[in-house]
């Protein structure tokens, strides 16, 4: 019986620790980055969209994140290019991108309140940016074309297991 508890608490103790994934952390943008390319309205709509493409002849865009009470030292990018017709995540994780540029990519963040409210549903970027502090860097008029597909992308926080009590490390 006592080994039958050792296992249990063994199990719980990983399953637990799977689970206390950062909200906002390198391997929560891993996951941020499959589940971009699961998501029709980020590779079908945003590939049609002058969007994708202005991208400085780089061949993609960068979003960066972070969560405003783990400071910006704690930012994480998913790397956006055009693959087969679709506007694709082929990077998710650290900083990676040195020549980050500002007319063509974004940072985004705001409180970890309001990205989980955003990943609850509870209101979308535009109600985020007015009324609950969700900020971003990057071109704005552009950001105000694809706002519907960034709706989608915000809910990732409610459905990607993350710990939103920890910061993630500093990058």
């Amino acid at each position: 019986m006592r080994r039958l508890a050792i296992a249990l608490a063994t199990l719980a103790a990983a399953a637990s620790a799977q689970a206390a994934t950062p909200l906002m952390s390198p391997e929560w943008a891993a996951e941020a980055c499959q589940l971009w390319n699961k998501t029709p309205v980020l590779t079908h709509d945003l590939v049609g969209q002058a969007w994708l493409a202005n991208d400085a002849g780089r061949g993609y865009k960068i979003v960066q994140m972070y969560r405003n009470d783990c400071g910006r030292d704690t930012r994480v990018e998913l790397k956006i290019a055009p693959q087969d017709g679709k506007a694709m995540c082929v990077y998710g994780g650290k900083v990676a991108t040195p020549n980050f540029n500002a007319d063509k990519d974004y940072v985004m963040h705001a409180s970890t309140e309001s990205w989980e409210d955003m990943g609850a549903g509870d209101y979308g970027p535009k109600m985020g940016m007015f009324f609950h502090g969700f900020r971003f860097e990057g071109p704005y008029y552009e950001a105000m074309g694809v706002m519907g597909a960034f709706q989608a992308f915000v809910l990732f926080p409610g459905k990607i297991p993350n710990d939103p009590k920890v910061c993630p490390a500093k990058g």
